[in-house]
């Protein structure tokens, strides 16, 4: 069962990213507060539901958060600052969008860059610990999905509808097949080996 809250006298925001494995798209990431009295038995690790119950989750959590954002580094950025940095500016850009101040905020995974004066709490596979992760999982998979979705009509030959992103065998046999597209992150190893690749337009 996942906890509600680390510091129950605190307001406290979950935090957590998706894409980070991605060859294409943005990371985005998300933050949710939920309320001290917010309960429900289905809420996990967004990696752990089905597509259908992480959009039935979502409505919920907007429904019934008392805040919650998302944020986004696109790919360009990615490959400027690196995805780990991306992850953090994803969640610092998240953080910035909440209506309710947060006073502590609980980071999924074993790092993070300081959020201006807030105390933080990094927790290993947070998004099946804590409530406020969870959700946080939740959104920032769906917004991505829904990102992915789009851009596949533009390049439907990679997959991204299905694999959204992440390098699946189907996914690097399209980029040895056409090359990479724009919304490939040109600093990862797409192919899994050293071959340079040219971009299609």
């Amino acid at each position: 069962m996942l906890l509600p809250f680390l510091h129950e006298e605190l307001t406290e925001a979950g935090c957590d990213e998706a894409g980070r494995g991605c060859l294409a798209g943005p990371v985005f990431a998300a933050t949710v507060i939920l309320p001290k009295d917010f309960e429900n038995d289905l809420l996990n690790d967004s990696k752990q539901l089905s597509e259908k119950q992480r959009y039935a989750l979502r409505e919920i959590i907007e429904q019934k958060a008392l805040a919650w954002a998302v944020g986004v580094v696109s790919h360009q950025e990615i490959d400027e600052i690196n995805i780990l940095n991306a992850s953090f500016l994803a969640m610092h850009r998240a953080v910035d969008q909440l209506k309710v101040r947060p006073e502590h905020l609980l980071i999924d995974g074993n790092r993070f860059r300081k959020y201006r004066n807030l105390p933080h709490t990094t927790v290993i596979k947070g998004d099946g610990k804590f409530l406020s992760i969870a959700a946080a999982s939740v959104l920032a998979k769906t917004y991505r999905d829904d990102y992915m979705n789009e851009i596949h009509v533009e390049y439907p030959g990679y997959g991204w509808s299905k694999n959204k992103g992440y390098p699946t065998k189907k996914h690097r046999s399209a980029i040895a097949n056409y090359g990479i597209t724009p919304y490939h992150r040109k600093t990862f190893n797409l192919l899994g080996d050293k071959q340079q690749l040219e971009l299609v337009f």
